[in-house]
């Protein structure tokens, strides 16, 4: 009976996990407390008998619910200016699956072949971008540089982690606290496309950027 339990509690979870028309926030959300659901109906029916799975079910899956980042409405206002903002300019505004908000830049905007200097045109998105991240003190930035194909990694990698860092110095000279910023630098080890004509190359030279919200601590 125990044992059937747990399977009925893991598997309920698991189903609300995968349940079609959720937005990505009840998605997330959803995942956590499959997760938390079934590690807590295991735990549960080790500490006790008889209720202790089901139990046990619950409270982990209320722990897995609030676990990782969390899309908030100061994000979704946010979403909302960066893509006025960026209206008509190819930049892609998303939330994604861990609940992130993200900018991808590509690279007729943001940089010139081969330099890590922002253009005049980047710098207007990044002027909006950062005034939204001066009001919402709390959210973590990551930046992540891409390159094309072109050169060897004794160059690509380079690059992309320098373009990364023009940004992360473009945000805080304007009121960023440098230390909610992690930068990184892939080279061109994660392309969007092949690298086999020069409009997929410029797809590939890009740099994204990610907003995240932790969820608090409980």
């Amino acid at each position: 009976m125990r044992n059937k339990m747990i399977v009925s509690s893991v598997l309920l979870a698991l189903t609300l996990g995968g349940c079609a028309n959720m937005t990505e926030t009840q998605k997330g959300t959803a995942k956590g407390a499959a997760i938390g659901a079934g590690a807590g109906a295991v735990v549960g029916a080790i500490a006790g008998k008889g209720k202790g799975a089901a139990i046990g079910a619950v409270v982990g899956g209320a722990a897995g619910a609030v676990a990782g980042n969390v899309w908030t409405k100061r994000q979704e206002e946010q979403k909302k200016q960066m893509e006025e903002a960026t209206a008509g300019t190819g930049v892609a505004v998303t939330q994604t699956e861990d609940n992130r908000l993200k900018l991808d830049i590509p690279s007729d905007i943001s940089f010139a072949i081969g330099r890590a200097d922002i253009s005049p045109s980047f710098r207007t998105i990044l002027d909006t971008f950062a005034s939204s991240l001066v009001k919402n003190p709390n959210s973590l930035i990551t930046i992540v540089g891409h390159t094309d194909s072109s050169g060897s990694d004794a160059i690509n990698n380079p690059l992309s982690l320098n373009r990364a860092a023009s940004v992360r110095d473009y945000l805080s000279n304007r009121g960023v606290a440098s230390s909610r910023i992690t930068i990184d630098g892939r080279g061109s080890r994660e392309p969007l496309v092949a690298n086999d004509t020069p409009a997929n190359k410029a797809k590939n030279r890009r740099v994204e950027i990610f907003v995240a919200e932790p969820a608090p601590r409980q």
